[in-house]
């Protein structure tokens, strides 16, 4: 069993930056400098962004459901390439607790678990174990926010 974690796709987000912060705000988007490193994961690149560099805060749809598991929250986005990592954690997952969400082909969380920093690989694993699950969502445990959707490859 293989699998494949995309970043979000940059095109949506991309003419956000030509924004002033008055625009951003009546969006309800915060313009902010990465301050420090790990600590402002971005949802494109999946790693944590450097110091000094640029990164909007933005409410996400993560889950595009009808049904009670529809969810959104805070992320960050940087204006940068989309990553894709196939059989592979990104950087963002590694000094993380995750909370990783294994939803049904309705929407529906069949199966979750917690993984600890280092982890994130088995437990992706052992949920696509079970054949409800068809998709993984990655969510940081502390914050509670949206890291990845994780595809069967």
């Amino acid at each position: 069993m293989t699998y494949r974690i995309t970043g979000l796709d940059a095109a949506p987000y991309k003419p956000l930056f030509a924004l002033s912060d008055a625009e951003l705000s009546g969006r309800g988007i915060v313009r902010m400098t990465v301050t420090e490193k790990p600590g402002f994961p971005c949802r494109v690149s999946l790693v944590d962004r450097d110091v000094g560099e640029t990164v909007l805060l933005l409410n996400h749809l993560s889950h595009d459901v009808a049904n009670p598991y529809r969810a959104s929250h805070a992320i960050f986005v940087a204006d940068v390439a989309r990553a894709e990592f196939v059989d592979q954690v990104p950087p963002v997952f590694e000094s993380r607790v995750l909370s990783l969400r294994g939803f049904d082909r309705d929407g529906m969380m069949a199966e979750a678990l917690l993984t600890q920093p280092g982890e994130a690989d088995a437990g992706i694993r052992r949920l696509f174990d079970n054949p409800a699950v068809a998709t993984v969502h990655a969510h940081n445990a502390v914050r509670g926010c949206f890291s990845a959707r994780i595809e069967r490859h």
